[in-house]
């Protein structure tokens, strides 16, 4: 898509809840598998809100996947003819992430992985900073505010209808009933 053959890179596709993520690394690896290439996708175990074993876009795009409970896993279960590797909702993973992609681009593979680049506070979310900084490429989607219609850049967490105390855990696996997007300025923690 962006380089020459048989050189790797890393692609991140970031932004808040609602914004695309999911549904572009879909687009991105059918479009691979289209040209032929193998593609192997990885999504965290914790995210289980749509199926166990499919990345599933909020629009209801899907691809197969293999769920993981450490980023270590992806090299035990990568194959030897993949190309192609997508890892969605990078946010979930341990930091080893970011290690295990510049890896596989080292080693010639094109990596795309897709995840929220700020917690419901508005602060970097897991590993994702670290794989932006080393990321060949970066998409940052925004979604739409729910308050007032302009671009969201921010996931806002609700609990009871109300915005979350910035002392809640970090991870709360949701969707609608929890979250909505928020731009800068409807973006409330209390």
């Amino acid at each position: 898509m962006y380089g020459p053959n048989h050189h790797g890179w890393i692609e991140v596709v970031v932004g808040p809840m609602y914004s695309g993520k999911s549904e572009e690394l879909i687009r991105r690896l059918k479009r691979a598998q289209i040209a032929k290439q193998k593609i192997q996708v990885f999504k965290p175990a914790i995210d289980n809100r749509y199926s166990v074993d499919e990345v599933v876009s909020y629009n209801g795009d899907k691809i197969l996947g293999e769920c993981i409970s450490k980023a270590e896993e992806i090299l035990e279960l990568l194959k030897e003819d993949t190309e192609v590797v997508g890892i969605d909702e990078i946010q979930f993973l341990d930091d080893e992430v970011v290690h295990i992609a510049r890896s596989l681009a080292d080693r010639g593979l094109r990596v795309i992985v897709a995840g929220l680049d700020m917690d419901f506070r508005g602060e970097p979310f897991g590993p994702t900073p670290n794989i932006l900084a080393i990321a060949d490429f970066v998409d940052k989607l925004t979604a739409v505010c729910m308050k007032c219609g302009s671009p969201a850049n921010r996931t806002q967490r609700l609990i009871n209808g109300k915005p979350a105390k910035y002392n809640e855990p970090t991870i709360l696996v949701g969707a609608t009933e929890s979250y909505e997007a928020r731009c800068r300025l409807h973006h409330e923690v209390r």
